[in-house]
């Protein structure tokens, strides 16, 4: 008989067949508090904004579809990191904060689409135009969190010991600010020059956490941003040396790689100064270059990524990763036709897919990404403990 072989990334996405085969009801975690952008929200920008966009797409089929069945507010086709580590440590689907009526002892989401790192007015002092004039950047999340803070505990020691048992997923924050900054005019280089500002910004927010008695955060990174379709359809080039062998932007990915070294830098130094607390730096990027570099050698398995066109064809235009939900275009991307307007349709199988609507990821990437994390690979230190 002919032996069976797995080919050695395998073993990166060997957690996907086993999710939940670890999870403990012994583990140290009550609640889970979440910060952060589209990456974490699980419904609060639609709440946010809820008067205000005549068309939501958030709030639209095919957006749901995959674990929920309908819209929740989160841009994907399921769940996102946050909530399969919510399923992991046996606790609730953890709530958006603008939701009425919901019990928020088990913890509460923060997190709201297009979330900054820095304040609104910090764009405009800097003239850095066509930010969206929507309240919800990192200090804002900060601010529900300590109106939120007395009903779930009334004294200082008391805090102190439910924030211990609390485990604190805080960002990813900064690919919005650099986003917006480019889309105001600002070169890479320029964007890149703000980094040390974005990551001082999270550091001194997640310490204001630290000093309340948190013991349990993770700080993710950014994504790879030159292998997001919308950047690449944005700012598709002829020069076949601008990409990398994935087929991503080699530019765009600079300011992710330099943004998560710097934070990395920053968890070293809160760790350093909070010995007693587990801080970790969660990582984005990795995961998402490993799922790219190994697209094809999952095809026998059930939560395969079998992406037959995605490797690079720079004669026409390139296609290193299609959006799922789409239509048409280099990477079945279109900003005149984006996932959740009528007449875009999402591929069958989303499961094969990692990206979702051309910026986001699908139900299956966050899958890989949060099981990493709770198993100790892609992080610092391990969620199951």
């Amino acid at each position: 008989m002919r032996p069976l072989i797995f080919p050695p990334c395998f073993l990166l996405f060997l957690p996907l067949l086993f999710n939940h085969a670890s999870s403990s009801n012994s583990q140290p975690y009550n609640a889970i508090f979440s910060f952060g952008d589209s990456y974490a929200d699980t419904g609060n920008f639609i709440r946010l904004v809820d008067g205000f966009v005549p068309f939501n797409v958030f709030e639209h089929l095919p957006y749901g579809s995959t674990y929920f069945g309908e819209p929740t507010g989160r841009s994907s086709d399921g769940r996102l990191v946050v909530d399969f580590i919510a399923q992991a440590l046996d606790l609730p689907l953890v709530p958006p904060y603008l939701s009425k009526d919901q019990d928020f002892q088990n913890g509460a989401n923060f997190a709201v689409i297009g979330a900054t790192a820095l304040d609104f007015e910090f764009f405009e002092q800097h003239n850095i135009l066509g930010v969206p004039p929507i309240k919800s950047s990192m200090n804002v999340q900060l601010s529900w969190f300590n109106k939120l803070k007395p009903s779930l505990c009334n004294t200082i020691e008391s805090c102190k010991e439910f924030l211990s048992k609390s485990l604190f997923l805080f960002g990813e924050f900064g690919g919005n600010d650099y986003n917006f900054m480019l889309a105001a005019g600002k070169t890479i280089e320029e964007a890149v020059s703000y980094v040390p500002t974005v990551i001082n910004t999270i550091s001194v927010a997640a310490e204001s956490l630290l000093k309340q008695g948190v013991k349990h955060m993770i700080l993710p990174g950014n994504v790879p941003t030159g292998c997001i379709p919308l950047v690449l359809t944005i700012h598709a080039s002829s020069n076949k040396s601008d990409y990398d062998n994935l087929g991503c932007l080699k530019e765009f990915n600079a300011i992710g790689f330099q943004h998560n070294a710097l934070l990395r830098e920053a968890v070293v130094q809160l760790r350093d100064k909070y010995p007693e607390a587990r801080i970790s730096y969660g990582d984005y990027y990795e995961p998402i270059i490993q799922m790219l570099l190994y697209r094809d050698q999952f095809e026998p398995f059930p939560l395969s990524f079998q992406m037959e066109s995605c490797q690079p064809e720079f004669a026409d235009g390139g296609v290193p990763l299609r959006v799922c939900c789409g239509a048409g275009g280099s990477y079945n991307f279109n900003l005149s036709a984006v996932c959740g307007v009528p007449g875009v349709t999402a591929c069958e199988n989303p499961f094969t897919s990692i990206n979702w609507d051309g910026i986001h990821l699908t139900e299956t990437a966050y899958n890989y990404i949060a099981t990493a994390w709770l198993k100790g690979r892609h992080v610092d230190l391990p969620i199951l403990i």
